[in-house]
């Protein structure tokens, strides 16, 4: 679901910069209002949370790999200003540090993940979950329904996203200039990935930590009484044994690296020129745009697994340093008003 640089044309990636201009604005003014002061410990934990799940590769038929995005998780945790806050801040350090979605393509990522998802998730919820009490089983299947459609909800907008490309940007002899296959492909290939496989993932991920919070004594901000118990569990004792469960979560990443394959749309140059014959000449013209300090995250060129497994997990945890402290600036810079 990370667009990489070269799949969006110039103009598309404009546009989206565009649309999420105004909801970043929102958000950084929304956190201030919808956040309780007590909850907001956990942007932090969500942003890192998000940023190690993404890491736990799976392959599907076909060759294609795919992830959960935990996008539902921080929505119902903090609500989905500041979860579009959350995960903004992962697409960005993932694009920029570890080439994991083209800088061009930050706007489409965040508009897919950190709007998209977050919304989805919170207002799925709340209309399944109803009254029910926050430890409730009918809770906890909203939590996980939430997931389910949220992640199938962003991966349409990314295959839109994907497929109106041979409609807007063509070379004078009629091929595309960037992603190369139209809507009918795109959307079918998303659909297909994300109903049948990514979206039980997401739905189990969800429906897990929703479970895990409730019996913490923290309830989700999106279940009834959030609001008034939002500052529960953000004592000392219970951050650091989340912050536990991520660093535990962090050491089990290289499983990841057990799914070969890109994710459908992620293809490099090559790879895409050995599937369809040619190589879009936009897509060249942009594919080496930014190069990443940490390219793939370290795991390639070791020649060994260990080798590859080691340079996995020191991603993940520079990862998760890096997106816990923006998170916490963020956090400081938009106090809550709860």
């Amino acid at each position: 679901m990370h667009i990489p640089d070269g799949y969006l044309g110039p103009q598309t990636c404009a546009a989206y910069f565009a649309v999420m201009a105004p909801l970043w604005y929102g958000a950084s003014r929304m956190v201030r209002r919808a956040v309780p002061a007590g909850r907001m410990p956990f942007l932090a934990l969500a942003a890192a949370f998000s940023f190690v799940v993404m890491m736990f590769n799976i392959p599907v038929p076909g060759g294609s790999t795919g992830h959960a995005v935990g996008g539902a998780v921080a929505a119902l945790a903090l609500g989905p200003w500041a979860a579009m806050a959350a995960l903004t801040i992962v697409v960005v350090v993932q694009a920029l540090l570890f080439g994991d979605g083209g800088v061009t393509a930050i706007g489409a990522n965040c508009f897919n993940m950190a709007f998209v998802m977050p919304f989805t998730a919170w207002y799925v919820f709340r209309f399944i979950a109803g009254g029910a009490a926050a430890s409730s089983a009918r809770t906890v299947f909203a939590a996980a329904l939430a997931g389910y459609i949220s992640i199938n909800a962003a991966a349409l907008t990314t295959a839109l996203a994907f497929g109106i490309q041979p409609l807007v940007a063509t070379a004078p002899d009629g091929t595309p200039l960037y992603a190369p296959y139209g809507l009918e492909v795109a959307v079918a290939a998303m659909a297909f990935e994300h109903l049948f496989f990514f979206g039980f993932v997401e739905a189990v991920v969800t429906g897990l930590v929703a479970a895990r919070l409730a019996a913490a004594g923290t309830p989700l901000l999106a279940a009834p009484g959030g609001e008034e118990r939002g500052g529960r569990g953000a004592e000392a004792g219970n951050l650091r044994g989340l912050y536990a469960g991520i660093l535990f979560l962090v050491f089990l990443t290289p499983l990841g690296l057990a799914a070969s394959g890109a994710a459908w749309g992620e293809w490099s140059a090559g790879e895409l020129s050995a599937m369809i014959g040619y190589t879009p000449e936009g897509l060249a013209a942009l594919e080496g745009l930014w190069s990443a300090p940490a390219q793939g995250y370290l795991a390639g060129g070791w020649g060994s697994a260990a080798g590859a497994a080691a340079g996995y997990v020191v991603s993940a945890l520079a990862g998760v340093a890096v997106v816990t402290l923006a998170a916490r600036l963020v956090a400081r810079l938009l106090p809550s008003g709860g």
